[in-house]
C-alpha cells in the first residue's frame, strides 16, 4: 500500500445534477481551491511572468517540468540550492510531472524498455536514461508538493495491442514508483493511460487505484483525438476513480474543455494554452478569443475585456497592446500573459461559485451563449 503524502483533500460542495464539485487541497506550501487551473512553469518559470504576477492573478499552484529541469540546470543543483520553491522564489504549491510525456514527444530520439526510457537530449543530443526510480529521485530532489508516477503515453492513433502493452508498462512503473518513494512530505499521483479504448482505461484505472495513490491523473489525451472522443474517455475513466481522491486532467485546456471536464468531476488542470496564445497575440475573454494583431484594435481605447480586474485590463488599452505586439516589445508578452492567466484563474472561480450556488447547469449554458457572441 502507498504511504500517504502530505496532502489533504476535502470536498465542500457537489453539484446536484452533474459530477462537478468544489473542494480544497492542502499541501505543505499552502492550500488551493478546486477545481483549479495550474499555470505551466516548464523550466521553473511561467513564461514572461514573475511570481508576484501569478500571485496577483490568483494562482496558488503551478506546474514545473521534470524532464526539462533534469536536463537544465539539473535536479542536483536545485536540491543543493534549497529545492525548487526557493530556487524560483515561489511560496505556493508546486506539482511536477514525471517527464513521461516529454520523453513520449521525443519520438525517434527514444527507446522504451521494461526498465525505462533511453533518450537523446533535445538540447545537445546527449544520451540519458529515466525509469520510474529515476523519475521519483529527480522529483524528490526538486521538492515539489505533488509528484507524478512515471508512465508511458501511447501515441495517437495506436492499435489495441500497443496500447495494451503501454497500460501494462504504466502499471509496472507505477508500482516501482510507489516502492521507490521515500519522502512522505510529497503526495504521489498515479497516471491512468489506455488511449481511446474504454476497456483499457478501465484496466489502467483498476490497476492504479489498487495501489492507493494520493490522487489520480487522466493522461494520454490532447494528443490529436477529437473532442467527442476526449469527453467520452474522460467520462468513462472518471467512473473508475475513487470519489474521495483528487482527479487531474493532464494537458487539456481550452476554456470549453475545462467547463466540460469540471462537469464530469475533474478537479485539477494544466495547459500551455493561456501562455502560448498570449505570446502569439491571442487573448481569451468571456465572449471568445481576441486576436490583438487585428487592425480593428489600432485605435481602440477600451480594455481587452470590460469588467476584467487583471492588471492589464485595468491599466492598458487594446490600442497599446496591439502597438506593443506589432513592435515586438517584450512588455507585450508579459501583459498578454497576465490577462490570459487571470482569465483562466477567474474562469475556475466562476465555476466554483456556480457549483456552490447549485446553478452550474445554468452557468454552463450561459458560458456557451457568451462564447457565441464573440
Amino acid at each position: 500500500m502507498l504511504a500517504q503524502g502530505s496532502l489533504e483533500f476535502r470536498i465542500s460542495h457537489r453539484c446536484p445534477t452533474t459530477r462537478a464539485r468544489v473542494g480544497e487541497i492542502a499541501t505543505p506550501h499552502g492550500t488551493f481551491d478546486t477545481p483549479a487551473f495550474m499555470p505551466v512553469g516548464t523550466q521553473g518559470s511561467v513564461k514572461s511572468l514573475a511570481p508576484e504576477d501569478l500571485e496577483d492573478a490568483g494562482a496558488r499552484i503551478i506546474l514545473a517540468n521534470t524532464y526539462h529541469l533534469y536536463l537544465r540546470p539539473g535536479h542536483g543543483l536545485i536540491k543543493r540550492l534549497g529545492g525548487l520553491h526557493r530556487f524560483m522564489s515561489w511560496s505556493g504549491s508546486i506539482l511536477t510531472d514525471s517527464g513521461g510525456f516529454q520523453v513520449y514527444s521525443l519520438a525517434g530520439l527514444r527507446k522504451i524498455s521494461e526498465e525505462g526510457v533511453t533518450f537523446q537530449s533535445h538540447l545537445d543530443g546527449s544520451r540519458h536514461f529515466i525509469g520510474p526510480e529515476e523519475a521519483i529521485e529527480i522529483q524528490e530532489s526538486l521538492g515539489a508538493d505533488i509528484i507524478m508516477a512515471f508512465d508511458e503515453c501511447a501515441p495517437y492513433p495506436s492499435d489495441y495491442d500497443y496500447v495494451l502493452n503501454s497500460v501494462k508498462l504504466t502499471s509496472l512503473w507505477a508500482r516501482r514508483c510507489v516502492e521507490k518513494k521515500k519522502n512522505e512530505s510529497q503526495a504521489l499521483f498515479g497516471i491512468i493511460q489506455g488511449g481511446m479504448y474504454d476497456d483499457l482505461r478501465e484496466m489502467s484505472a483498476r490497476d492504479l487505484t489498487g495501489m492507493d495513490f494520493d490522487g489520480y491523473a487522466i493522461g494520454g489525451l490532447s494528443v490529436g483525438e477529437d473532442k467527442q472522443t476526449r469527453d467520452r474517455v474522460i467520462k468513462n475513466t472518471r467512473d473508475f476513480i475513487p470519489d474521495d481522491k483528487p482527479v487531474y486532467l493532464m494537458g487539456v485546456g481550452a476554456p470549453e474543455d475545462l467547463v466540460e471536464a469540471v462537469m464530469l468531476g475533474v478537479d485539477m488542470f494544466d495547459c500551455v494554452m493561456p501562455t502560448r496564445n498570449a505570446r502569439n497575440g491571442t487573448l481569451f475573454t468571456a465572449t471568445g478569443r481576441v486576436n490583438i494583431k487585428n487592425v480593428r484594435y489600432a485605435d481602440d481605447e477600451g480594455p481587452v475585456e470590460k469588467g476584467c480586474r487583471c492588471y492589464t485590463c485595468c491599466r492598458f488599452s487594446q490600442a497599446y497592446l496591439r502597438h506593443l505586439f506589432m513592435a515586438r516589445e517584450l512588455l507585450a508578452y508579459r501583459l498578454n500573459t497576465i490577462h490570459n492567466i487571470y482569465y483562466y484563474i477567474h474562469l475556475m472561480e466562476e465555476m466554483r461559485q456556480a457549483i456552490e450556488e447549485d446553478r452550474f447547469d445554468n452557468y454552463r449554458h450561459y458560458f456557451y451563449e457568451l462564447q457565441k457572441k464573440g
